[in-house]
């Protein structure tokens, strides 16, 4: 029996078949268990801010777990209240910002969501809008915010009250007095990391304030200093109402955050909303290790300096497959001029590298934070030959297409 025997014996069909087992990683590299090296530029799903076993991390979660790991929410713990204050510092809600930890970025989405009912509850106001092919998640709840009516069929009636409207500055005329809050990602990481267009945060944030709509900001894929600032949210220069985090703040362990900004933080109530685990001393000790060592490092600074570098990179590639590149910082799509993206992921896998379609003309590639020239380096070489396997295999397809048909006589 193999371990593909028994993934599929054991596990949930959710996720299709895994492409392999990995036992064990260190900076940007995994290893599986045949011992074959990998580097990791999909990092967890822009989970790993710090990369694999970095000391910081490993050391955080010792630490914690030999003092306290978790006493649940009727109580506070020291590093529960340390990241709470950490969390507002950086996303700059002043003092009147509060934090709710889930331990996800769907129940961060979830907390959202129920601010949003909480705040049209009181203002007399139904409706929720989000964007079309946008992602926050696969509960119930989030799963409605979600843009993909492909996602949602199987599970419809969906919950109600929630709109979807094109990601355009004119689509936004849809605000008005009937509207409780619009939920946007600032990058669309799971529509192929789509950017939303040049301007759209600071008309969305005038627009919302205008008609007493609340601007809450996923920055699930985005936060943690991945796009070159702490948050996307902050290249527009705008402050929402709230934002959503999760993925890179806790560096692998579980955990993520609603921030609340301004009148906002007054929505929740005691008994409204609540986790048995979110908030939980172990966690919040880790996230806090993590977004320090983050900032120590200037990690994120060396974001935006390696995603234009690694931008560079991939100009300088010669394959007629790449069309450009999409994102900001370390989340990066790579346009594919045909849909083949599944096939250059299983190549660069093949090759050494693993990466990601996020759609099938999209390659998707969020690395590490910590990444410096020597892994980019690799990048280049290992993605070069994946797309040259690839190209190999449409040509031989396309060969085999243009062929006449054999007639038998």
């Amino acid at each position: 029996m193999s371990w593909q025997d028994d993934a599929g014996r054991d596990l949930v069909r959710s996720f299709g078949e895994r492409m392999a087992m990995f036992v064990r990683g260190e900076g940007a590299y995994l290893w599986d268990d045949a011992g074959r090296r990998y580097l990791d530029f999909l990092g967890g799903i822009a989970v790993n801010s710090l990369g694999h076993a970095h000391p910081v991390f490993v050391s955080a979660i010792a630490a914690q777990a030999a003092t306290l790991a978790h006493v649940s929410n009727y109580f506070a713990t020291p590093p529960q209240l340390q990241l709470a204050a950490t969390l507002k510092r950086l996303a700059g809600t002043g003092e009147r910002g509060r934090v709710y930890f889930g331990n996800s970025g769907a129940e961060a989405n979830e907390a959202a969501f129920k601010l949003a009912r909480l705040h049209g509850r009181e203002s007399g106001r139904p409706r929720i809008l989000t964007l079309e092919n946008a992602f926050h998640g696969r509960t119930m709840g989030t799963l409605a915010l979600t843009g993909k009516p492909a996602m949602q069929e199987p599970f419809t009636p969906m919950v109600p009250g929630v709109e979807h409207i094109p990601a355009t500055i004119e689509a936004l005329q849809a605000l008005d007095d009937t509207v409780a809050a619009l939920v946007v990602e600032p990058i669309q990481g799971e529509a192929g990391v789509v950017e939303l267009p040049e301007g759209y945060l600071a008309a969305a944030r005038a627009l919302t304030r205008e008609h007493g709509v609340l601007l809450i900001v996923d920055e699930i894929q985005t936060g943690a200093g991945r796009t070159g600032e702490w948050f996307g949210f902050q290249h527009a220069g705008i402050t929402p109402d709230a934002i959503t985090v999760a993925k890179g703040i806790g560096g692998g362990f579980p955990i993520g955050a609603l921030i609340t900004f301004g009148e906002a933080s007054e929505l929740f109530f005691p008994g409204s909303h609540g986790s048995t685990f979110g908030g939980n001393a172990l966690g919040t000790a880790v996230a806090g290790a993590v977004l320090g060592e983050i900032e120590r490092a200037g990690l994120v600074e060396n974001a935006a300096a390696r995603g234009a570098q690694i931008r560079d990179a991939i100009a300088g590639l010669d394959s007629p497959l790449v069309t450009g590149c999409r994102g900001q910082g370390l989340l990066i799509g790579i346009a594919l001029a045909r849909p083949v993206a599944g096939a250059v992921v299983a190549a660069a896998q093949a090759h050494g590298l693993i990466v990601n379609a996020a759609n099938p003309s999209t390659v998707r590639i969020a690395p590490p934070l910590t990444i410096g020239d020597d892994e980019i380096a690799e990048f280049a070489h290992l993605f070069q030959a994946a797309l040259a396997t690839a190209s190999e295999a449409l040509l031989l397809d396309d060969a085999a297409d243009a062929a006449p048909a054999k007639v038998n006589a």
